[in-house]
């Protein structure tokens, strides 16, 4: 039996954690759905794409760490980008004709993107057979410190406009969407929780020595001053514990600074780096402690894999998510929590002796987002081309008998 289509546009832009994210989802979706995975970023080489997920890349944008958008590709500036992007997902949506149109975090996030994702919500909407539209999004939204009502009304604006149903990626028992998003007018649609999009089952061997100091940064995009940090740290850790430290750079940490990284280090006892690894739960599960920030996709594989971890979230006046999920994660003795303002090679010594001699406490949260989500996009699809047969077959002239 042929599978409908969905189509899933995911654009990340400094990180690589909303495309860790989608990656899983779409991979979970391919069991029910054609999944045409739109990529609006770069394509690193890890993760791999899903088995039986299909890309459609788009001239590829990201974001400078102060902010601002620039054009990834070198043959492209950023505004002849952009008008790629949009003709080309206009074509998209003609070509694939999907059943599903899944947009990740837009409108609650991603509003540079508005002048391309508006028309395609239009175009989507004017279809003969317009697609069930839902909106994915993660635990906590990042929350604007001057222009946070502005924003939830054009959130509020386009969500009521467009969107079907809102997917958020999360146990309700940790965050619920009204904690960080508080608008004047109500959302107009279905609130749907998933549960957490945690990594499952994997075969790949760890590339890292067991029993070390595991120290990551996400795709490393912002990780340096904690690297920094961790190599001042590592030799008073190694006399103080006995362990050794694996640094993993990811990705993509600036090349000049992981030349710099490894040239201070080299030939230093009981230190390995890494410039990126398969499978980061893989590597967790055999690690002794773990030292990273908080991003999402870093929570969910210290989540599947319990072990001490001490987190120091990237946080700048704009940018305020990791620390508020390092927050309550640290409430619920999950984590220990170092606030980015104090990090210093001292202080990651001294919050991890002390975190290596507590208990950890095991999480009670809902990991399974990624069947969660399947289950519930299959069911209201199923749902959405019931009432659309309902439709057509009122819609059909009554018959009058000839004579």
């Amino acid at each position: 039996m042929k599978k409908p289509t969905l189509l899933f546009y995911c654009q990340h832009s400094l990180g690589m954690g909303h495309l860790v994210r989608s990656f899983r989802l779409a991979e979970a979706l391919g069991a029910d759905f054609r999944t045409v995975f739109v990529n609006g970023g770069l394509l690193p080489s890890a993760p791999p794409v899903p088995p039986d997920v299909e890309i459609e890349q788009l001239a590829p944008i990201g974001m400078r760490p102060e902010g601002g958008l620039i054009s990834k590709d070198p043959a492209l500036d950023l505004e002849s980008a952009k008008r790629a992007r949009r003709e080309r997902l206009l074509t998209l949506l003609s070509t694939y004709r999907p059943s599903v149109l899944l947009v990740e975090l837009f409108p609650f996030g991603r509003r540079k993107f508005a002048d391309e994702l508006i028309p395609l919500l239009d175009a989507a909407k004017a279809m003969e057979r317009p697609p069930l539209i839902l909106c994915s999004l993660r635990d906590l939204l990042v929350q604007h410190p001057t222009k946070q009502r502005q924003h939830e009304r054009f959130a509020t604006t386009i969500v009521n406009a467009y969107v079907d149903a809102v997917l958020i990626h999360a146990d309700p028992a940790f965050a619920r969407l009204e904690e960080s998003f508080t608008p004047s007018e109500p959302l107009g649609v279905d609130i749907h929780y998933t549960g957490f999009v945690a990594p499952g089952p994997t075969s790949k061997k760890p590339v890292s020595l067991p029993g070390t100091i595991l120290v990551s940064a996400g795709s490393g995009t912002v990780g340096a001053p904690l690297f920094q940090a961790a190599l001042e740290a590592q030799p008073v850790l190694l006399e103080k514990t006995g362990l050794a430290m694996t640094l993993i750079a990811g990705p993509f940490l600036d090349d000049e600074i992981w030349s710099a990284l490894r040239s201070k280090t080299e030939g230093r006892s009981g230190l390995t780096l890494l410039r990126s690894v398969p499978d980061m739960a893989a590597e967790l599960g055999h690690a002794a402690a773990s030292i990273s920030q908080c991003g999402y996709n870093t929570v969910m594989d210290i989540l599947s894999t319990p072990l001490p971890a001490l987190v120091v979230p990237f946080f700048t006046p704009k940018e305020n998510e990791q620390i508020n999920r390092a927050k309550r994660l640290h409430e619920l003795g999950i984590v220990r929590l170092l606030h980015p303002g104090d990090l210093n090679g001292q202080a990651l010594v001294a919050n991890l002796v002390s975190l290596l001699q507590g208990a950890t406490e095991p999480t009670r949260l809902n990991l399974n987002g990624a069947h969660g989500t399947a289950r519930l996009v299959q069911s209201l699809a199923k749902d959405q081309r019931s009432h659309s047969a309902l439709r057509d077959r009122a819609c059909i002239p009554a018959i009058v008998p000839t004579r």
